[in-house]
């Protein structure tokens, strides 16, 4: 029996174990081969060592997805941070109409996002589509929404948002529900505002939960794939393309698969130095919030 229990740690950590290698073989493969030429052309590659990253750092297409990625990321987790933790200040008044507005919150998180950026596709086309229908009686119709490239960026993140905006809220609404009572009743009693209340009670406390939404947000957005290509394909142009889709053009497209590795290298890397500044700076606020408590 003695035995049976020493033997249960290492009998525990083997799934954990499997799905690290699973994790970090391809990644270690992936690496290896931006060492070398691989492309449809050239089955039989050489080691070129770092050139392909050289050749993406010198490119221009790298720096204006670079550019498109961050817009795309900034834009889109700052919209959806706003008006998550401003849904989640309404539904946390326990009215009837909150509570069933927090069942119906959860719909577009049901729906994969590439088949929200299809349906938003068509809503949204010039001549057919119903959100121009709506818009012509105000004299907007014929809207070109993702025909042009500053209408096709602000289009796909505002499907971005359609689609995760609940997220948010329900962390945030969740973080609300934590919150403690007495220092809100407290508040009361004194005599202070709403606002007064929210800026220095509800915000720093709630900040936390607020950040880890934003950690999420920003991390998924920044290696974003299928909502760009379903609605604009990087299109019109290379406006949309972000880093993500500029590696499937050069990898599967184009057909060079070293050098379009190497752009989902430099994506990785990019988003795991933002998490790590994010989750530092998480660690900062949730020792505030916890002195604030």
């Amino acid at each position: 029996m003695g035995w049976r229990l020493a033997l249960r740690p290492y009998v525990l950590i083997v799934p954990a174990l499997l799905l690290t290698c699973g994790i970090l073989y391809p990644f270690g493969l992936g690496l290896y081969y931006t060492l070398f030429d691989f492309s449809a052309s050239k089955p039989q590659p050489d080691m070129v060592r770092f050139e392909n990253y050289q050749t993406v750092f010198t490119q221009e297409a790298f720096w204006n997805s670079a550019w498109v990625t961050v817009l795309y990321a900034v834009g889109a987790a700052a919209v959806e941070t706003v008006l998550g933790v401003a849904v989640a200040l309404l539904l946390h008044r326990s009215t009837i109409v909150g509570r069933v507005l927090e069942k119906i919150l959860i719909l577009p998180l049901m729906i994969a996002p590439v088949i929200a950026a299809i349906i938003w596709k068509l809503m949204l086309q010039p001549s057919v589509g119903v959100v121009n229908h709506l818009l012509r009686p105000f004299g907007l119709g014929g809207v070109q929404w993702t025909d042009t490239p500053t209408g096709a960026l602000l289009s796909s993140i505002a499907v971005d948002v359609w689609v995760y905006t609940p997220f948010v809220a329900i962390l945030a609404l969740a973080g609300l529900r934590s919150l403690p009572t007495s220092p809100f009743e407290a508040a009361a009693v004194d005599g202070a505002g709403w606002w007064y209340t929210f800026r220095r009670l509800t915000l720093p406390m709630l900040w936390p939960y607020v950040l880890v939404a934003v950690i999420f947000r920003f991390m998924d957005s920044l290696k974003v794939f299928d909502i760009i290509y379903a609605l604009t394909e990087g299109g019109p142009g290379d406006s949309t393309v972000v880093l993500q889709i500029r590696a499937y053009l050069e990898a599967i497209r184009f057909q060079r698969y070293s050098f379009g590795i190497s752009y989902t290298i430099v994506l990785w890397a990019v988003v795991y130095l933002a998490a790590m500044v994010l989750v530092k700076h998480l660690g900062k606020i949730q020792r505030k919030a916890a002195e604030a408590k």
